[in-house]
């Protein structure tokens, strides 16, 4: 299936784009740059961008009500405040304020934050990988935080890359995915929305019998999942029952997440990494697709930070 796609981001490149997150407050979409260490906001009406430096690789973020940053890094997770001075400072990043909140006890040296979001009770999750994934150590972990700024225990352990969380609408399903090539597998919990606590894990697509490592995801206003196929230049949408209904090609041959957004929540949008040498003219931009769906609203934070 083709559908219609527009490269946002012409004055931008990204090494390592993820974490896109739709504030419809300000119309405006923000993701992160990995190893730059950087959150980018870009006002999609206006084309008008904005970057933020942080003192480490930043992963993934959320928001919470008062428009502050939940941030998963290298070292834990942070607080992170963005100076409104940023709107006039062109392409230069201004310094983020950034206090730290809770750090797990990481599993091997070298790790750090990689996926995360908040489920649909506002409970923030993200899980930890080895940075070197030629080691294909399974050292990574899924946690959660909660709104009363408890980090939990490992909920999910033995993740070599961890990606893909996602939930249903109803909120009674997680999604997690591990995008190592050695294990390319998306798996469905069964989800209390009370207590927070994920079970009955199963397999819901094998990404071996489809293109691609299935890297970061969200799902829609019907309840599929889209993953981004990374290597293999496409958005992936399973249904419910976890049966692949419709592949949209994409531009760049990494995607690595996808969001939706946009006024009435129609647009999909996808974040991509830069390969280096092999790199095509559309690695490390963002993407905005409209696949005649609609999504979800981001939910936020449900505590105070």
């Amino acid at each position: 299936m083709n559908a219609p796609v527009e490269r946002l981001d012409a004055a931008g490149r990204a090494s390592v784009g993820e974490s896109p997150v739709w504030r419809a407050a300000e119309q405006a979409l923000y993701w992160v740059d990995i190893p730059a260490q950087k959150i980018v906001r870009l006002q999609v009406d206006s084309g008008r961008r904005a970057e933020w430096l942080l003192p480490e690789k930043v992963a993934c973020i959320a928001f919470d009500r008062r428009g502050t940053v939940l941030a998963g890094c290298e070292t834990g997770l942070f607080a992170v405040t963005l100076p409104e001075a940023a709107q006039a400072c062109g392409s230069e990043p201004v310094a983020a304020s950034v206090r730290k909140l809770a750090a797990p006890e990481f599993g091997a040296e070298g790790m750090r934050f990689n996926d995360g979001r908040c489920d649909r009770q506002g409970r923030f999750w993200s899980g930890t990988m080895v940075m070197d994934m030629t080691a294909a150590n399974p050292a990574g972990a899924l946690y959660r935080f909660d709104a009363n700024g408890v980090l939990s225990a490992p909920v999910v352990d033995s993740l070599i890359t961890q990606n893909g969380l996602g939930w249903s609408p109803d909120g009674k399903t997680m999604y997690l995915s591990d995008s190592h090539p050695l294990h390319r597998l998306i798996w469905a919990f069964d989800y209390d929305i009370e207590s927070g606590e994920p079970r009955n894990r199963r397999v819901f697509a094998d990404l071996h019998h489809h293109a691609g490592r299935p890297d970061g995801a969200a799902v829609d206003a019907d309840g599929c999942y889209w993953i981004c196929a990374n290597d293999a230049g496409l958005l992936l949408r399973f249904t419910p029952q976890g049966r692949l209904d419709r592949q949209v090609p994409v531009p760049p041959t990494k995607p690595a997440m996808c969001a939706f957004g946009g006024s009435k929540l129609d647009t999909l949008f996808v974040t991509s990494i830069h390969p280096g040498a092999s790199a095509s003219e559309h690695d490390g931009h963002v993407f905005a697709v409209r696949p005649g769906v609609t999504g979800l609203p981001e939910p936020e934070f449900a505590g105070e930070l």
